[in-house]
């Protein structure tokens, strides 16, 4: 659906043009929303020379051609946004913030896309001057060639009730990434991070992410890290929201089941487009470093800020990142359980 001018509160700037930053992005620009994307140069190399492919598992395709993007490795001097989606990795929030907060004007609305919970925290430290507001993606984004973008699972994102979005729900929803507003965005990102520990485990696995969670023992290795998980946020007192259908402790059980009774009991859990696979699995392949921090380290934090312990988060950030710059072993799933000593 294209919007007419007089819906749309502004333009947008896409801080990150990855494959959160190119999808979100890219179904605004299809729409009829200016976007400009700032990113690296592999990325804009590849927008500028195939333009923006956007599908998804229900089959939609959007084309925005390569004339009408909008690229720039850098802020662009003069750029007045009516909203940034902050949707760098999550180690480089920090320089991203600054980088905004020397070009656009103070009180500027970033909406951090990003995994984990706290980069949006981090932007504010920062960059004072911004109004930096957490979000949530639910679904996963891989790159399947050069501008080629594919959602591969379901879900709508998430940001706080706060009235500078407010103008942006109706836009978002006819773009086709419908945007919720909730009133405890932190129990929402918890709840997600819950669910991406298992991009690790995906990450890992080398599987999609279909592929994975049809083999009992990669889906052990995921339950345990969630298991430990909401012990920390017990310790804590913090209460996640329930992400996707099923309540955490209920997804662990199906989780567990031998193979033969998940295919038929979890087949739920298995809508999941053939193609799609955890960001961190597109970092591993690249050879990039992951956010295994945000995520698993973000439990360990927790634990020891409550005097409590989480062994399996932190050895599963050993694994995808203590011999950095070098890659990690390509491991069975044994061998991962063995590890996380389960």
């Amino acid at each position: 659906m294209t919007l007419n001018s007089s819906d749309v509160p502004g333009p947008v700037l896409v801080m990150g043009a990855g494959a959160v930053g190119c999808y979100i992005g890219g179904c605004l620009a299809a729409a009829g929303v200016p976007v400009t994307f700032v990113g690296r140069p592999r990325v804009l190399q590849a927008l500028a020379g195939h333009g923006l492919t956007l599908t998804d598992l229900d089959g939609a395709r959007r084309v925005v051609p390569a004339a009408q993007l909008s690229l720039s490795e850098a802020v662009p001097a003069g750029m007045r946004p009516a909203l940034v989606l902050l949707c760098v990795k999550g180690g480089a929030t920090g320089d991203a913030a600054r980088q905004l907060a020397a070009a656009l004007p103070a009180g500027m609305v970033v909406l951090s896309l990003q995994n984990g919970v706290g980069n949006a925290d981090t932007a504010g430290q920062a960059a004072p001057a911004l109004r930096a507001l957490p979000g949530m993606v639910p679904y996963n984004v891989a790159e399947l060639s050069p501008g080629a973008w594919h959602r591969g699972t379901d879900g709508e994102l998430a940001a706080p009730q706060d009235a500078a979005l407010a103008p942006w729900v109706p836009v978002f929803a006819k773009a086709g990434v419908p945007l919720a507003l909730v009133p405890d965005i932190k129990a929402v990102q918890w709840g997600k991070l819950l669910i991406n520990l298992n991009n690790p485990v995906n990450a890992l696995s080398r599987l999609p992410l279909q592929g994975e969670f049809m083999h009992a023992g990669w889906r052990r290795c995921f339950a345990g890290l969630m298991e430990e998980g909401l012990e920390v946020l017990e310790a804590a007192g913090i209460q996640p929201a329930q992400f996707g259908a099923l309540p955490q402790r209920r997804l662990m059980a199906l989780l567990r089941l031998p193979d033969e009774q998940f295919a038929t009991v979890g087949a739920p859990l298995l809508r999941i487009d053939p193609q799609a696979r955890s960001s961190m699995a597109d970092d591993l392949a690249l050879g990039r470093r992951t956010e295994v921090d945000m995520l698993c380290g973000e439990v360990v934090r927790l634990a020891r800020r409550h005097g409590v312990q989480a062994p399996r988060n932190a050895r599963m950030v050993e694994l995808l990142d203590g011999g950095w710059p070098a890659p990690p072993p390509v491991l069975t799933a044994d061998e991962v359980l063995g590890a996380l000593g389960l």
